[in-house]
């Protein structure tokens, strides 16, 4: 058994810096920009030189109504074969809703929300957890997120929330202690509160991050260096437990190779100056982690990645003072028909969905200026990504581009992920006629038919007269 021990998020933008930084045994991608048939050849260097590489999937939406799509749980495991990892990651969160369980039209977050601590949303989750643990070739860890909101009538703390998941599911915590200082900013949690009730024996690994605050908000950005708030919470945690590993998370706004060498330091002296004592520590479970060998030529890893599944339960010192009992009769590890718990879950998660990004009316219960908050930066995110995703829009419409994707993003709301959002955006400007400058209105029209058609262009006949129609319409 190997203990994770330091790693820092790869991201292409500082792949180069990443594999130069010294005392760096593992990092973590996110799973949907990896191809398992064409790793980055950067991901395969620190594979070959014994650096272990996690997949952190961000779409499956564990906590959502829906049970887990299979395609993307396939995805997932492949990518866990492909890296040969000891382990997947992903989120408690919800991240579509609506679509066959409440008759409306499926909408995309393109952010991770909430799950309310209820009952209902317990019962679907643990669920959901087991359909993804069968799936998966490794075992599972889920991520406690960051949040704006609160939900009405919570019926336990997060603390509770995830002590009873674990306990019903044997899942793996990957801990997030950015997160916990957020949830302490916006929702007046306490971090000390919520370490105090975790089964901290589960966790797999702890996510460090930086944020920001803005008129009494926290934003957990990833953009930022990592605060002495967050620092004191990682001390917290880790005087409870040694946990198998700990990594730097940044996304944005990357600084420079030293600077995140500063920062992984500070990390690893906050776990050795805080490691608990041999009569007070609660020893986490480490993962098991095979040493890799090198890959294939292909890149891909054998298909039979070693590994544990996660033990069933874990005895923890503490127990939460409140423990939820099974809705219905329902008998805990049974599975959750889609019924009503599921049936309510999927009307509520719609119906603030709505709110945030179709403009519909705020929910009972919920605070307006804090959703109003949260819309303003999903379609803050949403345009960042778009612009990611499609890197040609904001030099086409140069300085008018995020203007124009907030206004458009404010009646029309994402159903089918950030690449299509970027040709319907690019759609919805030529059809509205809101481009006025003639040189910029052909180079989007060129663009959006480019990307609209088939690739390479068919020559048939009903392809020929599609491409026309798009001309006509368009105004070509």
């Amino acid at each position: 058994m190997k203990r994770l021990g330091t790693g820092i998020g790869w991201r292409p933008e500082i792949a180069e810096a990443v594999e130069r930084l010294s005392g760096i045994d593992w990092v973590e991608a996110v799973a949907e920009n990896v191809c398992p048939g064409h790793l980055p050849e950067s991901l395969v260097r620190l594979r070959e030189r014994g650096v272990t590489v996690v997949p952190h999937g961000v779409s499956l939406g564990l906590g959502g109504a829906d049970r887990p799509d299979a395609g993307r749980l396939a995805e997932l495991a492949a990518r866990a074969e492909a890296l040969g990892s000891p382990l997947v990651t992903e989120h408690i969160a919800f991240v579509r809703a609506g679509g066959p369980l409440t008759a409306s039209p499926l909408l995309e977050a393109g952010h991770l929300l909430p799950v309310p601590r209820t009952r209902d949303a317990l019962d679907v989750l643990c669920e959901n957890v087991r359909v993804a643990q069968d799936a998966l070739p490794v075992p599972l860890a889920v991520e406690n997120i960051a949040a704006l909101i609160s939900w009405p009538g919570e019926e336990m703390t997060e603390g509770q929330f995830l002590y009873d998941l674990v306990d019903r599911t044997g899942v793996r915590l990957l801990v997030d202690v950015a997160n916990l200082h957020t949830n302490h900013v916006n929702r007046g949690e306490d971090p000390a509160k919520a370490l105090g009730d975790l089964p901290v024996e589960a966790i797999a690994y702890v996510h460090v991050a930086g944020g920001f605050e803005r008129d009494g908000v926290w934003h957990d950005s990833h953009a930022h260096p990592v605060p002495p708030a967050v620092l004191d919470v990682l001390a917290d945690l880790c005087s409870r437990v040694l946990p198998p590993g700990v990594l730097l998370e940044r996304d944005e706004n990357f600084p420079e190779p030293a600077e995140l060498a500063r920062e992984l330091d500070a990390i690893r002296e906050t776990v050795e100056r805080s490691a608990p004592t041999p009569r007070t520590a609660r020893a986490a479970a480490p993962v098991s982690v095979s040493a890799p060998g090198p890959l294939p030529v292909s890149g891909r890893a054998p298909a039979t990645a070693s590994a544990d599944r996660p033990v069933e339960g874990g005895e923890a010192a503490s127990a939460p003072a409140e423990r939820s009992e099974p809705d219905d009769g329902e008998v805990p590890g049974t599975p959750v028909p889609d019924g009503p718990a599921r049936q309510r879950l999927a009307l509520a998660q719609a119906a603030l969905l709505s709110a945030l990004v179709a403009g519909t009316p705020v929910p009972e219960g919920f605070d307006g200026a804090r959703l109003a908050v949260q819309a303003r930066a999903l379609a803050g995110k949403r345009a960042d990504v778009v612009a990611k995703v499609a890197p040609e829009l904001p030099v086409i419409l140069a300085g008018a581009y995020r203007r124009a994707f907030l206004a458009y993003a404010h009646g029309h709301p994402m159903g089918d992920g950030y690449r299509r959002d970027a040709l319907d955006f690019a759609e919805h400007l030529l059809l509205e006629g809101r481009v006025e400058d003639a040189g910029t209105r052909r180079a989007l029209r060129d663009w959006w038919l480019e990307r609209s058609g088939p690739a390479p262009l068919s020559h048939s006949p009903a392809a020929r007269l599609a491409r026309a129609t798009r001309r006509v319409l368009l105004g070509r």
